[in-house]
């Protein structure tokens, strides 16, 4: 890795102020190293198989795709701002990118030129764990990904898409994107994250994203993770929320090898609301990880969430949701489920609902549910004359939807809904 952080910085400005921060998240990473299943936080999730591979951490050479070959990964039923990146590099041709009332565009350029200087120096890795071993490394090497600044008061007119493609044309290949959103007060964005492989070929993604929310701020954020058998994703998202702000995360895990979603919100102000809710459908021998964590630091706040898992084969899935109540915050109310369905006998989940509470004048409430199909239900259904396999994904879908009923916008939710009955396997027989 040092010989890659050499090679990094003779490209860019060594005065910048960024520079001392890689070169101490370098250090720090060094000192930890990459996570084992020995650290309480990975008990049930290993990337050893992931680093027997030589992953090349710079592209060879620019890669190009054209719009009809990647067009489907896009929410394209909807206009939308679209930050796109091509083996890490920036796809111009495939971006619409803007500056008029806010700014999306990319962090590379956010880091290098003068006028976003204040802007950087004021929220870049400031909420990004310090003593995180591959938020440390995607630190060391943060120069490229997504840029958006939300002014004062302005909502913006059309989503945000951010895509990052991996061609196979480098290889095995170790992607590190780091994106920074920041919306200021009464600002509102809906964002749109996806990583997408596109031939058979082992790619490692360890994402960080960083969002403020300022005062009365909205954000709606959602990840859809939908990836080849090949590749697997490591994503830490930090979360910074000021009074009266609202942030929903809503990730969509069905595909990929391993995937590891690292979410931590921080309540910084009064009556903040943070909501995180996921669906995860998966089989075969693939591995899914959720790890949350928010911390109510002031009183009268609220975080929800509701994460639903049906696993199938020898799929494996992990839950690791923290609370945490500090003595000051008083009437925090804090809700927090996770429920799961197996469908094959070798399927595992592991779930680990947990509260960590210092106040006294709190409503918290967490649990977790593993089961199978109701077999009453079931039965029900192919008395009516419907199919089992149909029966069967009937209820898998009524099991998830209601996770479904908070995305906001309607394309996107039909787009789930259908990614949902294929993964299911079935005709839903409805409107998707």
């Amino acid at each position: 890795m040092l010989s890659s952080f050499m090679a990094l910085e003779q490209e860019l400005d060594l005065s910048s102020p960024v520079h001392d921060i890689r070169s101490t998240s370098l250090k720090t990473f060094e000192i930890l190293g990459f996570p084992t299943k020995k650290d309480e936080a990975w008990k049930y999730t290993s990337l050893a198989k992931l680093l027997k591979n030589d992953y090349s951490i710079f592209p060879k050479k620019e890669s190009s795709l054209e719009l009809k070959d990647v067009k489907k990964y896009f929410l394209y039923e909807i206009d939308s701002y679209k930050v796109v990146f091509i083996d890490g590099i920036y796809s111009p041709f495939l971006s619409d990118t803007t500056h008029d009332g806010i700014d999306v565009c990319l962090l590379s350029a956010a880091l290098s030129k003068p006028k976003y200087k204040e802007v950087i120096e004021k929220y870049f890795n400031k909420v990004a764990a310090k003593d995180e071993s591959l938020t440390a490394l995607n630190t060391s090497f943060a120069k490229e990904g997504a840029y958006v600044f939300v002014p004062k008061s302005v909502i913006a007119e059309k989503p945000i898409q951010i895509i990052h493609f991996s061609t196979g044309e480098q290889g095995d290949f170790l992607l590190q994107p780091r994106s920074l959103i920041v919306v200021e007060e009464n600002a509102q964005v809906q964002i749109i994250e996806r990583h997408q492989s596109l031939t058979p070929h082992e790619v490692l993604t360890n994402s960080v994203t960083e969002i403020f929310a300022a005062k009365n701020a909205l954000v709606d954020y959602y990840k859809i993770q939908n990836d080849r058998i090949d590749a697997s994703l490591i994503d830490n998202t930090y979360v910074a929320q000021e009074r009266d702000s609202n942030v929903n995360v809503h990730t969509f895990s069905f595909g990929g090898k391993l995937t590891r979603n690292n979410l931590n919100f921080t309540q910084n102000g009064e009556y903040i609301d943070s909501t995180m809710k996921g669906i995860t459908i998966i089989g075969e021998q693939q591995h899914v990880d959720h790890y949350t964590l928010v911390n109510h630091v002031q009183p009268n706040c609220e975080s929800h969430q509701d994460y639903k898992g049906i696993y199938a084969d020898k799929s494996v899935g992990v839950f690791n949701g923290k609370i945490y109540v500090d003595k000051i915050a008083q009437k925090t109310n804090a809700f927090q489920q996770n429920n799961n369905i197996l469908l094959d006998n070798k399927a595992t989940i592991n779930t680990k609902p947990q509260l960590e509470i210092f106040a006294d004048d709190v409503k918290c409430s967490h649990g977790c549910t593993i089961g199978q199909l109701d077999e009453d239900a079931l039965f029900y259904l192919r008395t009516r004359g419907i199919p089992k396999r149909e029966a069967k994904g009937l209820l898998t879908y009524a099991f998830a939807n209601n996770v479904l009923e908070s995305v906001a916008i309607p394309a996107l939710k039909t787009r789930i809904n259908k990614l949902i009955a294929t993964k299911l396997g079935v005709n839903l027989g409805h409107d998707l």
